[in-house]
């Protein structure tokens, strides 16, 4: 199930483990990402937390918790090579995986056609 939220992250949750990334409408408005810095696995957030940072050539970005959770992965592949996520945010891009505390919590997310209009 594909989830979006306003501050331009996407999540493909899947039971209580939701992979979560950028948009790609977030990619095209930073630019060529340069750096990327993740989460620690097993740091616990709440939504909204600042839970990594994205440098492009034309901004530092913070990218937000979506929901309560715990980090169970992360993305190693987009700190050694930051462009997977400009080429490819919604797939090899993705920055963590993130155990929700309260799965019902997602219901509160955009859907895809909530967020398309968002960004219109």
């Amino acid at each position: 199930m594909l989830k979006f939220t306003e501050e331009h992250e996407w999540l493909n949750v899947d039971g209580d483990v939701a992979t979560v990334g950028i948009t790609t409408y977030a990619v095209d408005q930073l630019g060529d990402l340069v750096f990327v810095e993740l989460p620690e696995v097993g740091a616990s957030f709440s939504k909204n937390d600042n839970a990594a940072t994205v440098e492009s050539v034309k901004a530092a970005s913070d990218v937000y918790c979506p929901l309560d959770g715990e980090i169970t992965e992360v993305n190693p592949a987009i700190v050694a090579d930051p462009a997977l996520v400009n080429s490819d945010p919604m797939g090899a891009g993705w920055f963590f995986k993130l155990k929700l505390k309260n799965v019902a919590d997602v219901d509160g997310l955009l859907d895809e056609a909530a967020y398309k209009e968002l960004t219109a």
